[in-house]
């Protein structure tokens, strides 16, 4: 119930929010609603006066004309509006909820899978931008239905009667339409981020797919949800059916009981002819509420949407502190006590060690131990549920964004290069003024020579600039050499060169590094080997630190690690980072 609250607040601040396309959509449909409610008043005395003879001379024939005139204007200038405020409005949420997921950071896919991610800011945002002009065209179909009612109540009594009755009839079927295309429409946007989020997996994974031959299997893995969203779309189409034909029989019986009643009191004398053709209208325009269906229809959906995105946006953002690293800090990474857990049961309990400043520290374990998890903790990616993690002796929760961003470089094992050309997705990150550090920092990645042989150089297009596995990891690499002030964390970085470059680069960072403190995830034993020391996990806990030979010699367990080719990294925690 909370949920829905929180999701008829949004509708309500969506509409709110329009602006001025919400307005003129406003003016339209409710001028538009208004001219409606005239008009039967209007052409009720100009028949009047065509009976006794009298409309040359006062003038109602030419007012029903205006009126009908400015229906018509009305309804054009609704139609443009409605089209440009759905738009406005989806853009304006679309941008919001980017905002909210890139404010959250990595954590934020733990619990929503891309897919579902994408459906969320596309589709749903989309549906819920469609709620003001919903809102506003039920509005002004109330403008008729009430009018109606006290024009009624003006002619004749028992006319009132006939058509409130015949209202709430109608009043209960909306809301019955109401309340369960909403439940329908839900499950329905449910289903279509269930396909989306296995499809996006199916897109990460698809030349593990085309090798194994396995696209037809795939295939009715992403689409085991179709007949679920079916089931959905066949009540939602039900609903609206049913709905339709209560209405479609309330609506005529309503109308031939007001003609009833309007043609005994006709016959009384209590109605004049205009009067009686002025209050059929009336009738006609309340019944007109029965037309909200598809604005209900929309509406419902736009609720359901709203339950969908007030989730993202009640995501929490990643708070920044104000404080700045003491100037004569050397890099030294602390992890007090650290604890954290993910949805699929793992994590890390415990973790308690220091990184010395400007040592090569290396984290091995087998998949699933939490290395990736301790990278991501160590940058700040993720914050620990429990402990603190510590930079030169300043917890990262306390640091400025620029402060932290420009103390840490990162480097994964599948980096993602952004931006339009290949000095873009280097520079990522680094201000302007440091233009030759990134240069430096591709050549100490063996990167500039493969740079340098492209179409247009550093300044060749990403579309026009294919690149293997291995260059793709040098290039991440040098970004993080150019970003990283104090800490570089390579998570599995090296894992796709061969073992000449990752020695080469690996006496790059050593010469490069500047003194600054590495936390390299290793799956090699050589770059275990070459690093400082080596953290051990086991199980989400430290099971040893120390220098890689004598751990070699006191722990078959360690030995174990790279003895069962612990090559693959930790998906469970990389894989969302």
């Amino acid at each position: 119930m909370r949920s829905m609250t929180a999701a008829d607040r949004l509708v309500a601040r969506t509409a709110r929010d329009g602006g001025f396309w919400t307005a003129v959509l406003s003016v339209g449909a409710l001028g538009g609603a208004a001219l409606q409610l005239l008009l039967p008043s209007v052409v009720g005395r100009a028949i009047d006066g065509l009976v006794s003879g009298n409309a040359t001379r006062d003038g109602w024939t030419f007012a029903a004309a205006g009126v009908v005139a400015g229906i018509a204007v009305c309804e054009v200038l609704t139609a443009w509006a409605t089209g440009v405020t759905g738009t406005e409005a989806a853009a304006g949420l679309r941008r919001v909820l980017l905002d909210r997921v890139l404010g959250a950071g990595p954590a934020i896919t733990r619990r929503h899978p891309e897919g579902d991610l994408a459906t969320r800011t596309g589709l749903n945002a989309e549906e819920l931008g469609q709620a003001p002009a919903a809102l506003v065209t039920s509005a002004a179909l109330l403008i008729p239905t009430i009018g109606g009612l006290v024009a009624l109540a003006f002619i004749d009594l028992w006319l009132l009667g006939a058509l409130i009755a015949g209202l709430a009839v109608i009043t209960l079927v909306l809301r019955g339409f109401l309340r369960a295309t909403t439940v329908h429409a839900a499950g329905y946007q449910r289903t279509q981020s269930d396909i989306a989020a296995r499809l996006t997996d199916a897109l990460t994974g698809i030349r593990t797919i085309a090798a194994a031959g396995t696209s037809d299997l795939e295939a009715r893995r992403i689409l085991t949800p179709l007949p679920t969203l079916r089931e959905h779309g066949l009540r939602l189409w039900r609903a609206n059916a049913r709905a339709g034909v209560q209405a479609g029989l309330a609506v005529p019986l309503l109308e031939v009981a007001v003609l009833t009643v309007g043609g005994w009191r006709l016959a009384s004398g209590g109605l004049s002819l205009g009067a009686l053709y002025a209050a059929a209208r009336y009738a006609v325009l309340g019944a007109g509420l029965s037309g909200a269906l598809g604005q209900v229809g929309q509406l419902a959906r736009s609720r359901a949407a709203a339950a969908r995105v007030t989730e993202i946006l009640s995501e929490p953002v990643t708070r920044y502190g104000t404080r700045s690293l003491p100037v004569s800090g050397s890099g030294i990474l602390e992890f007090r006590d650290v604890a954290v857990s993910t949805p699929d049961g793992e994590g890390l309990s415990g973790v308690d060690f220091v990184v010395p400043g400007g040592a090569a520290t290396a984290v091995v374990g087998r998949s699933g131990s939490g290395k990736s998890l301790l990278a991501a903790l160590a940058g700040r990616l993720l914050d620990p549920d429990e402990g603190t993690v510590l930079l030169d002796g300043v917890p990262l929760p306390k640091l400025s964004r620029s402060a932290l961003r420009s103390a840490v470089g990162y480097a994964f094992e599948r980096p993602v290069l952004l931006g339009e050309t290949v000095t873009d997705a280097l520079a990522l990150g680094v201000p302007r003024a440091h233009e030759k550090r990134v240069l430096e920092a591709a050549t100490a990645a063996r990167a500039s020579s493969f740079l340098e042989r492209m179409p247009s150089g550093y300044a060749t297009a990403l579309a026009d600039a294919p690149m293997s596995g291995g260059e793709r990891q040098r290039l991440g690499i040098a970004r993080a050499l150019a970003q990283g002030e104090r800490l570089l964390i390579l998570d599995d970085a090296t894992s796709s060169l061969d073992t000449v470059t990752e020695r080469e680069i690996g006496a790059a960072l050593t010469s490069a590094a500047d003194g600054r403190t590495r936390l390299l995830v290793a799956h090699r034993v050589a770059t275990a080997a070459e690093a400082d020391q080596v953290l051990w996990l086991e199980g989400g806990r430290v099971r040893a630190q120390g220098p890689h030979h004598e751990l070699w010699r006191a722990h078959s367990g360690y030995r174990a690690v790279f003895a069962e080719g612990a090559g693959t990294d930790d998906s469970a925690a990389g894989g969302t980072l």
